[in-house]
């Protein structure tokens, strides 16, 4: 049984500002806002959610297909792929277009400005859910407006119980699309900024979504996670990394230990734990599949952390 990721594939072009954000951004002048932000030091990787996740479920050797649409520009990316023995059967090219591209500035303090051209993702919804690939779990991450929600429906059509992870993409949606996303899920996984909006947006507490979903998963960066489930409030603490280098992904390879998880029906204690070892590990490397490690090492890191082992 496997996983179907739909979200993007993207070109990250990763820039680090070696200063403060908030030293250079005057809050009285924040309606005549006009910053430059020298980046001695730029990269190009290979990124997207579905990218990513895929990535790090396939180090962890389970089954995961990213479903998603590319433009014309994607043969590097294609290339790696191949490399790494990944399944491209769910990616499908669109003419005339690019692959969604992200420009991402980091500061000191881990903050981030992202501006992100979508390309080729705005044609999502062109892609279709198969409902008899065996399929076992799902997941709705950023992607073309309209694909999620084509996606979403599809998946509660054909009994696929899936996961709404729609991260960047929530302010595309108001009240009834979001209450709508909810109510077809069968878990809601966001960090605490996006829990926040999603609050705010749907008019429903962190209760009241908890009581729609098997499980509401709220990521809190340095502070951990929060696994809210009908009866019990699930507090997975931080793993540290062995350094701190790129912020960029961990939220995506925390998901991947959030579906392996669910792929083989592990506790939400378990699960959650082994998320946030991902996660650091992610963490550790800079951009989004660079980083490596195995079920073995997981494993290891794993029972140093927690005490016990997970038998991975």
């Amino acid at each position: 049984m496997s996983a179907l990721i739909c979200g993007s594939m993207a070109y990250d072009n990763i820039m680090v500002f070696p200063g403060r954000f908030q030293e250079q951004i005057l809050p009285d002048q924040i309606h005549i806002l006009n910053v430059a932000f020298l980046v001695p030091e730029m990269r190009r990787e290979f990124g997207g959610c579905a990218g990513n996740i895929v990535y790090n479920l396939s180090l962890l050797g389970a089954e995961g297909y990213a479903m998603a649409t590319v433009g014309e520009d994607f043969t590097a990316y294609d290339g790696w792929l191949a490399q790494q023995s990944l399944d491209k059967r769910y990616l499908t090219e669109v003419a005339g277009t690019l692959t969604a591209q992200a420009y991402i500035t980091t500061d000191l303090d881990d903050n981030q400005i992202t501006a992100f051209h979508p390309g080729a993702m705005d044609h999502s919804h062109t892609n279709v859910i198969p409902a008899d690939a065996g399929i076992k779990v799902g997941m709705i991450s950023p992607d073309g407006r309209q694909g999620m929600i084509d996606h979403a429906r599809q998946f509660a059509e054909a009994g696929i119980p899936f996961v709404f992870d729609p991260g960047q993409g929530l302010p595309m949606f108001g009240k009834e699309d979001l209450q709508e996303f909810i109510e077809l899920a069968a878990w809601v996984a966001v960090n605490d900024y996006e829990g926040q909006m999603l609050q705010e947006r749907t008019g429903w507490s962190v209760k009241e979504i908890g009581q729609r979903v098997e499980a509401l998963i709220v990521t809190r960066g340095a502070k951990g996670s929060m696994i809210y489930t009908g009866t019990e409030q699930i507090a997975i603490p931080v793993v540290e990394a062995t350094e701190v280098r790129d912020p960029t992904g961990c939220g995506d390879a925390y998901r991947a230990g959030l579906l392996y998880g669910l792929l083989n029906d592990m506790s939400w204690e378990d699960t959650g734990r082994l998320a946030a070892i991902l996660g650091s590990n992610k963490i550790a490397s800079l951009g989004t599949q660079n980083h490596t490690f195995t079920r073995a090492s997981v494993d290891d890191q794993f029972e140093r952390s927690f005490g016990y082992r997970l038998g991975l």
